[in-house]
């Protein structure tokens, strides 16, 4: 369930508890006239199941509320009511299916941010992922994976790509080059810092690395791996289950690339570095496609719901 907090003007609000009366999944209605003072105006609470809680923010903005007043939702860890029960039943599909669409466009629009905690993340966790490739360390490189940032600026332009959001698509393309870049050039620095303190070397490099080869030498895997982590993520997003993220996080080599990439370029081994580019390259872009063509599909079948759902 859904707790939405509502600050309507006072010739607004009976249109809106009409409109939450008619949107089948709510429950708890309650409405505190002029309780509000900045602005002012009423507040309206009420529960809504998760699944009709985007045609509801919808119904909400066209109204204007937004504009003229508040619109807040929050999840609702518990909720002991028959009442809600019963309306989570009566709301079409499966609240775990259900996208907020406002809700995660907020949600991107934050964390594809090019912010210097950001770039600070994006940066140790490419220094990590070096000392990973150099140490043929798999246990660096998984930590590595599980630092970086990168994720954020990724579901970005999947969603913008699907709401056709310019700004958006701008925003995150902006924090994954300027952010990769910064990474990769502080991170060629840090090699030179390392080979001068004799931790690393040539000889490291190009010794048989079993553990992080796959790292330089991209295959057919690679992109599936990456299409199935972003498809994956995005779910992982849409339906508020956070934990997923980390093993979408392990499971693509988008850091690790940039950290070999960089270690490769300041021995002038370029060979090795373009071949980590190109795993990078092939990961992002099956990030960027399977997260893409999953928002999609929840967005037609949401489409769907909603015409079953207006035909009875």
């Amino acid at each position: 369930m859904l707790h939405f907090r509502l600050i309507t003007p006072g010739n607004r609000t009976a249109e809106v508890v009409s409109l939450i009366e008619k949107t089948v999944g709510t429950a708890h209605l309650a409405v505190v006239p002029g309780a509000a003072r900045n602005p002012r105006g009423d507040l309206v609470l009420c529960d809504v199941a998760r699944e009709a809680g985007d045609e509801l923010i919808g119904e909400l903005r066209a109204l204007g509320i937004d504009e003229s007043g508040s619109i807040a939702v929050e999840d609702i860890g518990l909720s002991l009511s028959r009442r809600a029960d019963k309306a989570e039943k009566e709301a079409p599909g499966e609240g775990a299916d259900a996208v907020l669409w406002e809700h995660l466009e907020d949600a991107t629009h934050e964390e594809s941010t090019l912010s210097g905690t950001y770039i600070a993340f994006l940066t140790l966790a490419t220094m990590i992922a070096a000392c990973g490739v150099v140490l043929d360390n798999a246990i660096l490189i998984v930590g590595a994976m599980a630092v970086g940032p990168e994720f954020g600026p990724l579901a970005g332009m999947c969603t913008a790509l699907v709401q056709r959001a310019p700004r958006l698509a701008w925003r995150s393309f902006q924090a994954l080059i300027v952010g990769f870049a910064a990474a990769i050039l502080v991170t060629v620095g840090f090699s030179y810092f390392m080979d001068a303190l004799d931790l690393f070397s040539r000889a490291k490099l190009d010794a048989e690395r079993p553990n992080t080869s796959f790292i330089y030498a991209p295959d057919e895997f690679s992109f599936i791996v990456a299409l199935l982590a972003g498809a994956a993520g995005m779910l992982s997003l849409t339906s508020a289950k956070s934990g997923a993220l980390v093993g979408v996080a392990i499971s693509v080599t988008t850091v690790p690339a940039a950290a070999n990439a960089a270690v490769a370029f300041s021995y002038a081994e370029y060979k090795q570095a373009w071949g980590s580019t190109e795993q990078l390259l092939l990961n992002l872009l099956g990030i960027v496609l399977a997260g893409t063509l999953t928002l999609l599909l929840q967005k037609v079948h949401w489409a769907i719901q909603r015409r079953r759902t207006a035909k009875l």
